[in-house]
């Protein structure tokens, strides 16, 4: 950084840390993502405010002859990189074993590196560091969304006493290269009928909402009154329920 900072300069690190903090922000407002262009936009102007702060105070004396409080400038910008943190932690949602948010705060800190880049006058690394991450937010989305993704869901099944035997309904659970992660069966001695909840781990892809095939092949198998399947992270569920003979 330059000892002396001159208005024109300062002007054009903030009109790029504002263009910056815009285009990254523009793309996660686009697909409906936290961290929209009024987030990412203060968030790499302040950045960017407190690296040319940081600048200006550059020929600020170290240590005055009658003080003992050493002055650091350098300081400044790695407490806003420490602080920061607090908004990044913040955007982080845990749901049972799902974690939301880890984007959108890797994003915050990204664009605080932004700002710091373009406050302390490094265009060229400022600009790169731009063009990657575009890349990476935008070219890598797409590629994220044509591949199948593992999930888990949870398959409740009251089962009656002339319904389908614990071995085969494992076989059809484990049809189309599922895997059963967990299974756990209560017994009714009143009717004879016994509850299965057990977590499956499928492939899926990530625009599909849908229940696995299995789900519906054993909402139609007689013996079966009550089947539900909740994915993992979800409040509700997909359940089919019908009347059956014993």
């Amino acid at each position: 950084m330059p000892l002396i900072v001159h208005w024109p300069d300062i002007a054009l690190r903030l009109a790029l840390a504002t263009l910056a903090g815009f285009l990254i922000g523009f793309n996660r407002g686009e697909r409906g993502r936290p961290a929209g262009m009024r987030t990412t936009l203060l968030v790499c102007l302040a950045a960017c405010f407190a690296m040319i702060l940081a600048n200006l105070l550059l020929n600020t004396n170290g240590m005055p002859p009658d003080s003992f409080v050493k002055f650091d400038p350098m300081r400044l910008p790695l407490g806003i990189l420490s602080g920061i943190g607090f908004i990044g932690g913040g955007a982080i949602i845990r749901r049972e074993n799902l974690v939301v948010g880890v984007t959108t705060a890797a994003t915050i800190w990204f664009v605080t590196v932004l700002g710091i880049c373009f406050g302390a006058g490094q265009f060229v690394l400022g600009i790169t560091a731009t063009i990657l991450g575009l890349g990476v937010l935008a070219g890598l989305w797409h590629l994220e969304q044509a591949l199948y993704q593992q999930s888990e869901g949870t398959l409740v099944a009251t089962i009656a006493s002339d319904g389908p035997t614990d071995d085969q309904l494992r076989e059809r659970i484990c049809r189309n290269g599922n895997q059963i992660v967990s299974w756990g069966v209560s017994y009714y001695q009143r009717d004879g009928q016994r509850q299965v909840v057990c977590e499956v781990r499928r492939r899926q892809h990530p625009n599909d909402a849908s229940a696995p095939l299995f789900v519906g092949e054993l909402a139609k198998t007689p013996g079966i009154p009550l089947l539900q399947w909740q994915p993992l992270g979800t409040r509700a569920g997909i359940e089919h329920e019908k009347s059956f003979s014993a």
